[in-house]
């Protein structure tokens, strides 16, 4: 289905679909030992305007928020699998996380699942699905703004039980504050109850400093009801006529292709020799 073509009923188990069985006993393996599940699609960018409209969205809930991440030179941190990333948020608050994808949740240590700080969550979307593990903390905007103009080093906002998860993780001799601040990327973010959907949706748009975005619509549901959230969401919006293309674009892969790209680009020119 490409992004002209409109969205049918015969389409409204794509997401499943596209999996083979093999997949599907995984997705249900993966499901056993996840805090939650989130089911997103991206939305082809010829149809931002009648997505929003169609699910009933008013643009004015959408909240603002900006993204930073942190990376060494050479990406080697998104190489290993390791996020890092701070975003403030509209009011003066601000949150933080260091993340691991792809893992293993049956691999990941029984006490650390039970932090309220600690998240184990499966991404499925069409022709994909991803675990990841993440650890949470807060700060504030201001804080955010001090780290990233090199005020404050970058432990300063994280929890002592996030800095333990990026050392465990992380490439050997990474040092949390000598990597680069990469951003920041500007990002719309809405909490949306629709009438005819039981589920509540998240609406984002990033907002990409080369001037592409990426519309996302999401929901969550407990483990157990994957399959069937999964059906009745894709169902949902080709009821709405909401076309949803095979290929995929995530936020994160395509910030942090953009910033490698940059990255690149400076690194030809010797800018960052001896960083």
């Amino acid at each position: 289905m490409t992004a002209s073509t409109p969205a049918t009923d015969a389409d409204a188990d794509a997401t499943f679909k596209q999996f083979s069985m093999s997949e599907i006993k995984q997705i249900l393996a993966l499901s056993k030992n996840a805090k939650s599940i989130e089911i997103k699609l991206s939305v082809p960018a010829s149809g931002h305007r009648a997505t929003i409209k169609s699910i009933g969205l008013d643009p004015v809930e959408a909240e603002p928020r900006q993204v930073f991440f942190f990376d060494t030179p050479d990406m080697a941190l998104n190489r290993a699998g390791i996020i890092v990333r701070a975003r403030r948020i509209q009011g003066g608050t601000a949150d933080t996380v260091v993340k691991l994808r792809p893992v293993d949740p049956a691999t990941v240590d029984a006490e650390l699942k039970h932090s309220e700080s600690f998240k184990v969550e499966l991404d499925i979307m069409p022709g994909g699905f991803v675990c990841s593990a993440s650890y949470k903390g807060v700060a504030t905007g201001e804080e955010v703004l001090d780290v990233t103009s090199g005020e404050k080093p970058l432990r300063s906002i994280l929890s002592k039980g996030q800095r333990a998860f990026f050392k465990e993780h992380a490439p050997a001799g990474i040092d949390l504050d000598s990597l680069l601040v990469l951003g920041p990327t500007f990002l719309l973010k809405a909490k949306h109850k629709a009438e005819d959907f039981r589920y509540p949706m998240t609406i984002e748009m990033w907002l990409y400093p080369d001037g592409s975005r990426i519309l996302e619509v999401s929901t969550k549901c407990e483990p157990d009801e994957a399959l069937q959230v999964g059906l009745e969401f894709r169902a949902y919006l080709a009821d709405k006529g909401i076309a949803i293309t095979e290929s995929q674009q995530t936020k994160t892969k395509t910030a942090m292709d953009f910033f490698r790209a940059e990255l690149d680009e400076i690194n030809a020119g010797g800018l960052l020799h001896g960083a």
